[in-house]
């Protein structure tokens, strides 16, 4: 039987959430074929067709959607404030979508697009991808199995030591960019905790602007109390001058302790692919967490616990999936939508100090 024709899909935004996320994890991606680089800048239509030989480049994403009909999906990876009405003009067009996190600057305009693409029957996704990070696959097996007992609370960081800032629209003052930690880091953070532990009942958070010349929020915590029970502490920073661990999680019969971080977007950055030579998500024993409780981790304490490769192929072969299936896709625009209700309440809670209840 011959294979089935591979989705067509047309990439907004050639940036770093481009160029070293969606295009190389698309063009990996059994079922899908990178066809569309869309981007104004010489240099990376020169770079997008070097890397991608067969790609078509277009300058403007009014250009792409003027050809819907020779594509079968839309990535949006261009910056945040073009989200939503780049995600409605797609979907406006036939197309199914996934739009980089955030998806949208408020849970009210993600639902909005939500219902658009439910009345056109198109699929509509947020790219978490850090769900297929090798520890945060880790911490979620040893949840399932039982490991740490009933886990009390969860502890996440992504933190940084950035002491200057690097400017442009991530890290702008104006409201429209959605720029800052708290949208950037903060995304990632409080999509897993809610993918662990369930929805959050209420929310509390202290997030401020430290280093000279920042105009957006740099260093940024969050404290969730969910209505499992779990209490999430969730930091997010550029000033970290020491690094704290990536995960520790406190259960009532062992503890987890984690330190670094996964390494694909490292080799992303490298320019590597998932379809290389290489394995793929793997890290040495010496970067495992350790399993254990009474003893500090640091001094020995506990079991050393395999890190589960990570697996950020994961999600656009789920893509592939979905529009082939018509299943739900793996990060739903509704999801996206109840994580952006946290996102909004912790910067109610910081701006008047109070903890605020969803």
């Amino acid at each position: 039987m011959a294979a089935s024709p591979s989705f067509r899909v047309g990439l907004i935004g050639y940036g770093l959430a481009g160029s070293a996320f969606h295009a190389p994890l698309v063009a990996a991606t059994d079922g899908l074929a990178l066809d569309t680089v869309v981007t104004s800048d010489p240099g990376r239509q020169a770079q997008a067709r070097d890397r991608y030989p067969d790609v078509r480049v277009a300058d403007t994403a009014e250009a792409l959607l003027d050809r819907a009909g020779e594509l079968d999906l839309v990535v949006i990876a261009s910056p945040n404030r073009t989200h939503v009405p780049l995600a409605r003009a797609a979907l406006e067009a036939g197309l199914p979508v996934v739009v980089d996190k955030p998806l949208a600057a408020t849970a009210a305009e993600a639902r909005d697009l939500a219902a658009l693409a439910d009345r056109r029957g198109l699929l509509l996704s947020a790219f978490q991808n850090r769900r297929w990070d090798n520890d945060f696959l880790t911490v979620r097996r040893l949840v399932a199995d039982g490991a740490l007992g009933r886990v009390q609370r969860f502890e996440s960081r992504f933190e940084r030591w950035r002491p200057q800032p690097k400017g442009g629209w991530r890290e702008s003052g104006d409201p429209a960019e959605i720029g800052g930690i708290l949208y950037d880091l903060g995304s990632h953070l409080v999509d897993q905790a809610l993918t662990l532990f369930g929805r959050a009942t209420t929310v509390y958070a202290e997030s401020d602007v430290r280093r000279p010349g920042a105009e957006a929020d740099d260093d940024t915590f969050i404290a969730l109390t969910h209505a499992s029970g779990v209490r999430s502490h969730l930091w997010m920073s550029a000033t970290a001058a020491q690094l704290g661990p990536r995960f520790r999680v406190l259960g009532t019969t062992a503890g987890y302790v984690k330190y670094g971080l996964d390494p694909q977007e490292a080799a992303l950055r490298e320019g590597l692919r998932p379809d290389g030579p290489h394995p793929w998500g793997e890290e040495p024993p010496g970067s495992w967490g350790r399993l254990g409780s009474g003893e500090s981790p640091l001094t020995g304490g506990g079991e050393p616990v395999p890190t589960v490769p990570g697996d950020y192929p994961a999600y656009y072969a789920a893509i592939a999936h979905s529009l082939r299936t018509g299943a739900r896709p793996p990060v739903t625009a509704e999801e996206a939508a109840e994580a952006l209700a946290v996102l909004e309440a912790a910067r109610l809670s910081a701006a008047e100090g109070r903890t605020v209840h969803l």
